[in-house]
């Protein structure tokens, strides 16, 4: 099922949605695109590559996109809304408190409950977002079954993380029903960290395999680039994600001992060494430049902000509407489909201010990726082919971009890959110092 609808039905839900976006940096995450492949003029490596034109596919692809966005967003405001008003969040946690009957267990039985129900009324949207539109355009090579057991399997996660981590902030609201806000913008941040302490090894290898690269001449080579920017004790994977899509991506993951190198085998098929090497300096530098923990630092402060703000609206709309409701106390569990309303609401209005920032340390990674390799023409192919091989559109309209986009249009990274020589003109580079000769 769609991730975000799962993770959403957890508290944490503004936390894992901004790191996703600008913590776990992937490098084609809505960078992909069907256009003719173009290629320099005369063939030769120094001549700028120019931006291709998106298909009619492509085109199609990125307008449905945007509808699908849109019905999205009201489908995340309508479904906590049907559990309000109906009373239905109230009737599970009656439901939950004759199963549960101790406060931790109430919490746990409710939150699989609504989650069960959930999944089920977002399964129809689902289904045809994940696969039957990713079949009709050419981007999805997975059975049912494959589909169907991965959406289970997303269920099963965000239940068990559900049930383990719920009781906190309700144990902070019901404890300290001022300041739980504070207190549990707080405690995200070790659970940022534990998120991606964990998932490289006990959540990715749940929907694909991960093994040694078959590649070893271009694994050296990666792990060489890896050494002089400064990143030791790197793990190379690569992924069988050719088993569910035909789209492009690689990334760097994990924390501490578990950081590692991952890349599809769908793009080791489609680019060159060369163009991949790009790729893996651009995945470093999100590391070289602690991305990540400034992605955190930064979500911190949204997360804050966000509960905040929920914080002050909810108590006003449940002294208002308690009677509908059935619940008449933030602390009372029935009230997590108003939290999660809120929150979406919230996250909608501040998302550009995080994409903005996403973008920002995108762009950072392009220009650490040609400072390390300094291979301007193999980049700028790179995100040629990704533009090819994902289905995006190079300039997009600034509504998508200030809404949707977490990484700057593929046009703008062509154009950049093809002007960023500093070292032609003997002028300095930005993180010369974070590279080894």
């Amino acid at each position: 099922m769609r991730k975000l609808a799962l993770v959403a039905l957890c508290v944490f839900v503004l936390a894992l949605s901004i790191c996703a976006a600008i913590a776990t940096a992937q490098t084609a995450s809505g960078v992909g695109g069907v256009g003719e492949r173009v290629q320099p003029a005369g063939g030769h490596d120094e001549a700028p590559v120019p931006v291709p034109p998106p298909s009619e596919k492509a085109l199609s692809y990125y307008r449905s996109g945007n509808v699908l966005w849109i019905v999205n967003l009201i489908w995340g405001i309508l479904i906590p809304c049907l559990f309000l008003v109906s009373g239905l969040s109230a009737r599970i946690r009656t439901w939950a408190r004759k199963l549960g009957r101790k406060w931790f267990f109430i919490i746990g039985v409710y939150f699989i409950i609504f989650t069960l129900i959930n999944f089920i009324l977002d399964l129809p949207l689902s289904y045809y977002e994940e696969y039957i539109r990713q079949h009709a355009y050419g981007l999805s090579n997975q059975t049912f079954a494959k589909w169907l057991g991965d959406s289970l399997k997303s269920l099963m996660v965000g239940i068990i993380g559900g049930v383990l981590f719920l009781w906190v902030p309700y144990l902070l609201l019901k404890k300290s029903p001022r300041r739980w806000w504070l207190y549990t913008s707080l405690l995200s941040v070790p659970f940022l960290f534990f998120v991606l302490l964990v998932s490289p090894i006990w959540i990715d290898p749940l929907f694909n395999q991960f093994g040694p690269m078959n590649n070893k001449a271009l694994e050296s080579e990666i792990l060489a680039l890896a050494n002089r920017a400064g990143i030791e004790g790197s793990r190379v994977y690569e992924v069988n994600k050719s088993i569910d899509t035909n789209t492009v991506n690689a990334y760097v993951t994990g924390f501490l001992g578990t950081k590692r190198i991952v890349l599809w085998d769908t793009i080791l098929a489609k680019l060159n060494d060369k163009e991949i090497l790009v790729v893996m300096g651009h995945e470093m530098g999100h590391y070289v430049l602690h991305h990540v923990i400034k992605g955190i630092a930064f979500s911190f402060f949204l997360i804050l902000f966000t509960l905040y703000l929920a914080n002050r609206l909810a108590n006003g709309l449940i002294d208002k509407y308690k009677a509908r409701f059935g619940f008449d106390s933030f602390a009372d569990i029935a009230s997590l489909p108003l939290l999660m309303l809120l929150v979406t609401v919230f996250f909608f209005l501040i998302s550009p201010i995080a994409l903005a920032y996403s973008r920002y340390q995108e762009h950072e990674a392009d220009r650490f990726a040609l400072e390390i390799t300094r291979d301007n023409h193999d980049a700028a192919m790179a995100f040629n082919k990704l533009q090819e091989e994902n289905l995006a559109v190079p300039w997009p309209g600034w509504l998508y971009k200030l809404w949707r986009s977490s990484h700057p249009p593929i046009g703008e990274r062509i154009d950049f890959c093809n002007e960023y020589k500093p070292w032609k003109t003997s002028q300095p580079v930005k993180y010369g110092d974070l590279v080894k000769p």
